[in-house]
Formats: C-alpha cells, sequence, structure tokens
C-alpha cells in the first residue's frame, strides 16, 4: 500500500479521533490522560523539530508539514497536558479545530493518492 494512504488513514482514524476526544471531553478527560497528551506533545516536539531542521538545510520542499507539527501541534498538546484540569477553553478550542483541519486535509490528501493509484 502506499506510504501516503496509510500516512492519510493513520491520521483520519486515529489522530482526528484523539483531538476530537481531548477537545470534546476538555476537563473531564481521566487525568492519567493529561500525561498521555504531554507525552505525545514532547515526542512530537522532538521528532518534527529535528525532521524540520533536516529538511530545511536540504531545502526540502515538505519542511512546512514538520514546522505545523514542531510549531503548532506539539505545543499545544504541551500545554494542555502541563496545564491539565486548568487548560483555558481557547486551547481545546484549537484542538477541535486542528481535528476538523487534519481530517479534511488528510480526507483530501488520501483521493489524491487513491485517484493518483488508479491513473
Amino acid at each position: 500500500m502506499n506510504p501516503r494512504v496509510i500516512l492519510s488513514l493513520f491520521h483520519i482514524l486515529a489522530v482526528a479521533p484523539f483531538f476530537f476526544y481531548v477537545a470534546t471531553q476538555r476537563s473531564a478527560l481521566p487525568q492519567a490522560f493529561y500525561y498521555v497528551i504531554l507525552g505525545l506533545g514532547i515526542v512530537l516536539l522532538m521528532y518534527h523539530g529535528f525532521k524540520a531542521v533536516a529538511r530545511l538545510r536540504t531545502n526540502s520542499p515538505y519542511a512546512w508539514v514538520n514546522l505545523i507539527h514542531a510549531g503548532i501541534v506539539a505545543p499545544l498538546l504541551i500545554y494542555i497536558g502541563a496545564r491539565q484540569r486548568d487548560t483555558p477553553r481557547a486551547a481545546y478550542e484549537m484542538t477541535a479545530m486542528l481535528a476538523f483541519a487534519v481530517f479534511g486535509y488528510h480526507m483530501y490528501s488520501l483521493v489524491v493518492s487513491i485517484n493518483s493509484d488508479s491513473a
């Protein structure tokens, strides 16, 4: 299977629902879940931060993907994970917006990938 299809399916089936869950449950999230969010944010920051630097050095046209993850997604997750039940509503609203963005972008990417594979 095409790696782009797998990546899109992962984001559609796992990442977007995760963000929707966080956005809708807000302070009703189980306490341990905040540590998962914090850990995930740290891992994303490290991985995509290093990957962004590597891609910027090689003038890769895909550096923007890593910059979005390291500059927007990871800090938001770290913030929610660190603030826990004291997280302001705006952070959850941003998580909901990211959920819609992830779902929409990767549905589009999936359709394009499937259409290009079948052509």
